[in-house]
């Protein structure tokens, strides 16, 4: 991967990056993201934040190779410390993260009564976390998205200001994926419920069908199932 060919999980995120955007690109690992849209003129201006020396040597070599300097800035700072009120930031990403450090990272540097125009969020667990945040904290989900990448399934959520509150399922689930659910959408869902099976039917084998751990797992199962039939009808 390089700064002209992005794997197929970044690609997904920089789809949802709006076209003439300013972007804050947190925790950005090679700056390949913002150096991307822009050498594809799809932005006007980014920054790349990284909270320690060395990521940001990986930054500043990007910006180098591709003469970037003038529009895409590398910043040593702890998440969304690496704004400036001038740099007129409108969209904020944060990817290849814990659900529950971007709710951290989210947290620190919310701006009493400023909301971006778009957050553009990958967390790799927790995905839930993400969304309750954003619903307590002033955003709505606009879409959401489902990719694999290198045998992994990771999730994309876009939030832009807005009030709204979600139920327990749309909150595991998402809003969008419950209601146009894509086919990578469920398969990652069928292959949840198949994994939770196979320990059921390995905890029955060992007569413990009576246990809190089978009870829990049959209960994420029904979860799961009756997700997947809400988003089928």
């Amino acid at each position: 991967m390089d700064a002209w060919h992005l794997s197929k999980r970044l690609a997904a995120v920089a789809d949802f990056v709006p076209d003439g955007a300013r972007i804050a690109d947190i925790g950005s690992d090679h700056a390949y993201l913002p150096a991307n849209l822009l050498l594809n003129k799809h932005i006007s201006f980014a920054i790349a934040g990284e909270v320690a020396p060395g990521p940001l040597a990986n930054v500043e070599n990007e910006i180098a190779r591709h003469g970037l300097h003038d529009v895409l800035m590398p910043r040593l700072a702890n998440g969304l410390a690496a704004i400036k009120t001038s740099d007129l930031v409108d969209t904020v990403v944060i990817a290849g993260m814990g659900g529950r450090l971007i709710c951290q990272i989210l947290t620190e540097g919310e701006l009493d009564k400023f909301r971006y125009h778009r957050l553009v969020l990958q967390p790799n667990i927790d995905i839930d976390l993400v969304r309750s945040w954003l619903s307590e904290n002033g955003y709505q989900l606009v879409d959401e998205a489902v990719v694999t990448d290198d045998g992994h399934y990771y999730e994309i959520l876009v939030a832009e200001p807005g009030n709204v509150t979600y139920s327990l399922r749309e909150l595991k689930f998402g809003p969008y994926n419950l209601t146009e659910p894509s086919s990578v959408w469920l398969e990652k869902w069928q292959r949840e419920a198949m994994r939770i099976r196979n320990i059921m039917r390995k905890l029955e084998s060992a007569d413990q069908s009576e246990s809190d751990a089978y009870q829990e797992y049959a209960k994420e199962l029904q979860t799961i199932m009756e997700a997947i039939a809400y988003a089928s009808m």
